[in-house]
């Protein structure tokens, strides 16, 4: 079996654990996968074998050996959903957090997509077999509400609402630091950053616009809980914004500084898509599901009181 190396540097400002960092990087690799391949030694931090729980630092380089993927056959799984809403063309789920939406390789099984598998039978196929039914995704390490297409015909409407901009998605983040002012307006274009391509940033060469609205929901004596309304809906958007501005997500792992920003230990960044609205592509009637912050997230908002 062939394998592919990767190298990574870590970012500046970055002290976190070597697992938690290999999690964060492209490619949704679960965290059993990562644990399993830094307990083999295909993980090294300058060229040294690590533990798991190593904290890596700002300019040490990782590298990661992976071996090449094999044909994956997409598995149903008898996986919990969170169904919210569903009829004959579309399908409302609030996926966990910690939850990929899809597979990819190092992570073929325990995803939405499995779970979505042995649910239904009736999956769009416009995005392939490894994406049935996916109209847009959000983070492994975010919660809330995504809408699945079951057949090609509704999954054409949506993604044609999505580029139209008039798919309605809220979200709610805590991140660090007082924003001010009280609501306001990101509209910086990202692409993929220049030196660091394990992450995106706000950037002019190769990048798309990205508009954020944000709204301050409470002030607490170090951070602030936000409502984000997307216009564009660029990867890691919300995330990259809130780093540029100086107000990072609380336990972003790539955009936060790594497990100093995360006191909480929290799985991951605190964002959650409360709100998902869009037009029924059979009915034409404007449908609005809401969805309420996890248990994790509420705990974090409770300890801050």
């Amino acid at each position: 079996m062939t394998k592919q190396r990767i190298e990574y540097c870590v970012p500046e400002e970055t002290e976190q654990r070597l697992d938690h960092f290999c999690c964060a990087l492209p490619g949704d690799y679960s965290r059993e996968y990562i644990k399993r391949l830094i307990t083999a030694g295909d993980v090294l931090v300058n060229g040294e074998k690590k533990k798991a729980s190593y904290h890596v630092k700002s300019g040490e380089n990782i590298t990661l050996t992976i071996p090449d993927p094999v044909p994956c056959h997409m598995q149903a799984q008898d996986i919990p959903l969170d169904i919210i809403y569903e009829d004959d063309d579309v399908i409302i789920v609030n996926k966990p957090q910690g939850m990929v939406v899809h597979p990819a390789p190092g992570n073929s099984s325990g995803t939405l997509v499995n779970g979505l598998l042995f649910h239904t039978k009736n999956l769009s196929n416009i995005n392939g077999v490894m994406r049935p039914g996916i109209i847009h995704r959000i983070d492994k390490d975010t919660s809330g509400l995504l809408m699945i297409a079951k057949n090609d015909v509704a999954h054409h409407s949506l993604s044609e609402q999505l580029k139209a901009h008039s798919i309605l998605r809220r979200y709610y983040g805590l991140v660090k630091g007082s924003v001010k002012p009280h609501r306001g307006t990101v509209d910086m274009p990202i692409g993929r950053h220049q030196q660091l391509r394990i992450k995106m940033a706000v950037v002019e060469k190769n990048s798309k616009s990205a508009i954020t609205h944000f709204e301050v929901v409470k002030r607490y004596a170090q951070y602030t809980l936000l409502r984000f309304q997307l216009e564009t809906g660029r990867t890691h958007q919300i995330r990259v914004h809130m780093e540029k501005i100086g107000h990072p997500l609380v336990g972003d792992p790539l955009y936060g500084k790594g497990d100093k920003n995360n006191p909480f230990k929290t799985e991951g960044q605190c964002l959650h898509a409360h709100t998902l609205g869009f037009t029924h592509p059979r009915t034409g009637e404007r449908l609005v599901f809401r969805t309420p912050l996890p248990e994790a997230f509420k705990l974090v908002l409770k300890n801050l009181k």
